[in-house]
């Protein structure tokens, strides 16, 4: 179960028995959830670092759930949303997910497949969240390598050898041996797999 304070769910709909009932629901299974009337409501809100997930219907006045899709895709806010139709709206519902939406549930839903979904989307989104920590980690140890170390980096990359490297760089097997433990010590690989693992997170391949 996601702790409290990453889980923070923003119900947007124009019914106010919607929101109040999807807020109890919510609330009940101990996730933290805030209610919008609208979608310029909610969008008035941000930046909200809690932000973890999006509940909107998709028929709203002022702006329905595609359109605040579309908007969020622009402020490119990179968050699971997903969206609750009316029998008549299916159509809309997977336009929707055209542009984003991880799911759609059409009225009336079951308490525990909103519950589920919502789970599904809260994992979603600490997963990407681990992922992009991650990265900058693994981007603030490449920071701190050499110019020489990167260039050994990027032939391990590249699954080249040693000798390889060290003939495309013009220095000594033995040199490239030096800046290549280096690195390692450096970017805290355990193994050369680990090593070309964290690289390919960075976005670092090896030239051809």
């Amino acid at each position: 179960m996601p702790s409290e304070a990453a889980t923070h769910v923003h119900i947007i709909d124009d019914d106010a028995a919607m929101r109040e009932s999807l807020v109890f629901l919510l609330r009940t299974a101990q996730i933290v959830a805030k209610a919008f009337p609208s979608a310029p409501a909610f969008l008035a809100s941000l930046p909200d670092p809690r932000l973890s997930c999006v509940i909107t219907d998709v028929r709203m006045p002022e702006m329905g759930g595609l359109d605040l899709l579309r908007r969020l895709r622009d402020m490119k806010i990179d968050v699971p949303v997903i969206v609750i139709t009316g029998h008549g709206d299916v159509p809309l519902a997977v336009e929707a997910m055209k542009f984003g939406a991880i799911d759609f549930l059409e009225k009336p839903f079951d308490d525990d497949v909103l519950l589920a979904s919502v789970r599904a989307a809260l994992e979603q989104q600490q997963g990407e969240a681990k992922r992009h920590a991650e990265r900058a980690d693994i981007e603030g140890r490449i920071t701190a390598l050499s110019n020489r170390e990167r260039d050994v980096l990027g032939g391990l990359v590249a699954g080249r050898a040693n000798k390889r490297i060290a003939y495309d760089l013009g220095i000594s097997p033995r040199t490239v041996e030096i800046y290549r433990a280096n690195l390692m010590d450096k970017m805290r690989a355990g193994s050369l797999s680990d090593l070309v693992r964290m690289a390919l997170i960075a976005g670092i391949l090896g030239q051809e």
